[in-house]
């Protein structure tokens, strides 16, 4: 189970290239290890913006 908070919180951080608080750089979806929330986010970008995305990305 995924709290929608995070979520959110992370889905705005990437598209809006916001920083990753735990490395000071650009939040990219390689920053998620949790499979959990890796999928949920996953979502949500193709769903909100019809983004495609690579096999390497998933």
């Amino acid at each position: 189970m995924v709290n929608p908070i995070i979520v959110n919180i992370i889905e705005e951080r990437i598209v809006n290239k916001g920083l990753n608080p735990k490395t000071g750089q650009t939040y990219i979806l390689n920053d998620i290890t949790n499979e959990n929330y890796r999928s949920a986010i996953i979502r949500k970008l193709v769903e909100a913006y019809g983004w495609e995305l690579d096999t390497d990305d998933v």
